[in-house]
């Protein structure tokens, strides 16, 4: 039987975020692990042509994302008694971030949301399929059904 001691809930804040926090807390509260949480802000992209002179240079939207993302996170890290020091915000890619930061904490598993769309969107590649293939530890995927 695996010991899940160090748990990551790789948090997106969606509307059914809810959901996916639960199953990690309930994980971690039979296996009597730790629960961490991760958000990653994906970086605006501001240098792009087809948003021309519209923003001014100093305008900082990620930075503005990712203080917006603190506030989200302490407010569900203390719904689930999570300390400060196993919270995270990363800016990048949540697929390559998720991995990373669960290797360099050496997190057992990873409790993350999936549609489990199919298709277009599947063949895109969802986070949950990326961080599946790539990570080091198990990982646990709630399955989310649209309303």
């Amino acid at each position: 039987m695996a010991n899940y001691g160090k748990i990551l809930l790789a948090a997106d804040f969606s509307e059914f975020n809810a959901e996916t926090a639960e199953r990690a807390q309930a994980v971690a509260a039979q296996f009597g692990g730790e629960l961490s949480i991760l958000h990653v802000v994906e970086p605006a992209p501001l240098n792009d042509p087809l948003y021309g002179g519209i923003l001014p240079l100093d305008f900082d939207l990620t930075g503005q994302m990712v203080e917006a993302a603190q506030v989200r996170l302490a407010e569900l890290a203390e719904h689930l008694g999570v300390p400060k020091d196993r919270r995270w915000i990363e800016v990048g890619s949540p697929k390559v971030e998720i991995v990373r930061v669960a290797t360099e904490q050496s997190i057992d598993l990873i409790v993350i949301g999936t549609h489990g769309r199919r298709g277009m969107a599947a063949l895109l590649g969802s986070t949950a399929s990326s961080v599946i293939h790539h990570a080091s530890c198990d990982v646990l995927t709630v399955r989310l059904r649209d309303a």
